[in-house]
């Protein structure tokens, strides 16, 4: 009697522990919204420096669209080769990094 008892523990506790329904973590998202302040200029309009840097540094370039912001950082859209590519620059004509961009 007591061998039957104790399998019929044993079984129930196995079928509670599978019964058991594990905790639900909640998700957490992040967003993150960039806030780069890029005002749109006419191509013409932009410094001889910024498009002698394009120039330097992407001989078949076209600038299709120039953006600045207040610390004079251009943001300029180009073609290159029939591909679209984002450069910046700053008013001196330094290409710089996306992550220096103020």
């Amino acid at each position: 009697m007591k061998k039957v008892i104790l399998s019929i523990a044993i079984l129930a506790s196995g079928v509670v522990t599978y019964a058991m329904v594990s905790p639900v973590m909640p998700t957490t998202s992040i967003n993150i919204v960039m806030n780069d302040e890029f005002t749109e200029v006419a191509v013409d309009k932009l410094p001889e420096t910024v498009t002698s840097a394009v120039k330097k540094a992407y001989a078949t370039a076209t600038i299709d669209k120039a953006y600045v912001n207040a610390s004079e950082q251009y943001k300029l859209e180009l073609t290159v080769d029939d591909t679209a590519k984002t450069v910046y620059v700053d008013k001196e004509g330094n290409l710089i990094n996306l992550n220096t961009v103020e």
